[in-house]
């Protein structure tokens, strides 16, 4: 057993029963999708209107899965394939609450602090940008 064996259950290829793989559109980063607002004089932060898209086409992806509203109630590995629209330097975990956020929404899981492995890796330019991500059920595993 070596110290980067934890990730021997992701180089497996075959799909397994509690595991499932869903591509999703290049997210905004999380400076862009929240706004900070007065309402009543009150600050408030909000959904912006990039990230109420992003979550929409988020939905969708995941709807197309048969992914969304499955409400899986274990504890997850969540692994992200991230793959930028273009070569600009960008922090990996910028996209990893957009992404988490909009799967919530979607109903995939109850909520993302079921997340107990997270693996987040750069993957090749693609134009427009997206982010390949793999729900697996940690029992599973």
């Amino acid at each position: 057993s070596t110290l980067w064996s934890w990730l021997a259950p992701w180089e497996c290829s075959m799909p397994k029963a509690d595991s499932w793989t869903v591509t999703l559109p290049w997210p905004p980063s999380t400076n862009r999708i929240w706004r900070n607002v007065a309402v009543s004089g009150k600050p408030r932060t909000l959904l912006s209107q990039e990230g109420r898209v992003y979550r929409k086409a988020a939905a969708d992806a995941c709807l197309a899965a048969k992914l969304a509203g499955k409400q899986i109630p274990d504890r997850l590995a969540l692994r992200l394939v991230v793959q930028a629209p273009d070569r600009r330097a960008r922090d990996l975990d910028n996209t990893v609450k957009a992404v988490q956020d909009a799967l919530t929404h979607a109903g995939v899981w109850l909520d993302d602090s079921q997340i107990d492995r997270l693996l987040v890796e750069r993957g090749p330019v693609v134009k427009g940008g997206m982010v390949s991500v793999t729900v697996e059920v940690m029992s599973a595993l």
